[in-house]
């Protein structure tokens, strides 16, 4: 099992009618949604307001097979992000979260025990930067560190850093708490700007993570873990837009190393050269698939099927 912790939101997308369109969205929040629908049991530690827009998300995450066991209720309304998306398809985010269910974050929020055979996953754009939700995490996240395998993407959104130094110095930890890493090439620029990959990428082995997963779009993914690095080329695709994107990917890679039985700190510590070339080229896939679609769309586990093997329709 999986726990996907971090904010559920909603993404106004534009439409074509030069107007917006509601539509479920933050990155844990499709990380896990993601994750539910190639068939890997996972949960979800959020806030979830109790209004309308709130019941979108639940209904969203609950057909997308997401146990909401862990997801607390707030009166507060939904928390929202404003995209704006350029002729590239590439998207661009405004928030709005005080006084909004990500907003309002507390300790007594955070369930007191989670499953013995979970893995743990964090979304970093709110944690990393919105207090009170940063110190809740910070908690969460060392209380949990010796009890499980915990995974955790950056995601780093400039506009939400209030406190360079301080985001900064939590990530470092988080960082040295973490066994996975998924890292896109924006979240580099920000996190080490101008550092040679690789420098980058060895320093962070050095503090903990036996696995470090860089995105970097057209120029296709970068991984180094026990057995070495691997780099694969981009998959060609028709690109709607990057909404979800580097979270369908995140849940690709989770969903294949569970699959595999890899998310153990032993069984990871294993990982060859040829399963995590397997892995990425299956995030990948994931990936791609979300980007020929409006907003976070990831696809079902049939999707991912070869032709052959798909169930019939009638």
């Amino acid at each position: 099992m999986i726990i996907v912790g971090g904010e559920a939101l909603i993404d106004l997308v534009p439409d074509h009618t030069g107007g917006y369109r509601p539509l479920p969205g933050g990155s844990p929040a499709n990380t896990a949604v993601g994750l539910g629908r190639l068939g890997t049991q996972t949960a979800l530690l959020a806030r979830l307001a109790d209004d309308r827009l709130g019941a979108l998300l639940r209904a969203h995450l609950g057909t997308s097979n997401v146990d909401l066991g862990f997801a607390v209720t707030s009166t507060a309304p939904t928390t929202l992000a404003v995209v704006d998306v350029d002729r590239d398809g590439v998207a661009d985010y405004s928030f709005y979260i005080d006084g909004c269910a990500d907003g309002g974050w507390q300790p007594a929020d955070l369930p007191t025990d989670l499953p013995p055979d979970a893995a743990l996953h964090v979304g970093g754009s709110f944690a990393l930067a919105v207090e009170p939700m940063a110190t809740v995490f910070d908690t969460l996240l060392a209380r949990e560190h010796p009890h499980r395998v915990i995974t955790f993407d950056p995601n780093i959104r400039p506009v939400l850093i209030t406190d360079d130094d301080a985001a900064r110095a939590r990530l470092r930890r988080w960082l040295g708490l973490a066994d996975v890493v998924k890292v896109s090439a924006d979240d580099l620029r920000w996190i080490a700007p101008d550092r040679p990959l690789a420098d980058v990428v060895a320093e962070w082995h050095d503090q903990g993570p036996t696995l470090v997963v860089v995105t970097r779009g057209a120029e296709g993914v970068y991984a180094s873990g026990p057995a070495g690095h691997v780099d694969l080329p981009a998959v060609p695709v028709a690109i709607t837009d990057t909404v979800g994107a580097g979270d369908a990917f995140m849940a690709g890679l989770l969903a294949a190393l569970d699959r595999d039985d890899l998310l153990t700190r032993p069984n990871l510590a294993t990982l060859t050269h040829e399963e995590l070339t397997d892995t990425l080229a299956y995030a990948q896939r994931v990936a791609a698939i979300t980007c020929t679609r409006t907003g976070a769309d990831s696809p079902w586990f049939d999707e991912l099927l070869p032709v052959e093997a798909r169930p019939a329709t009638f």
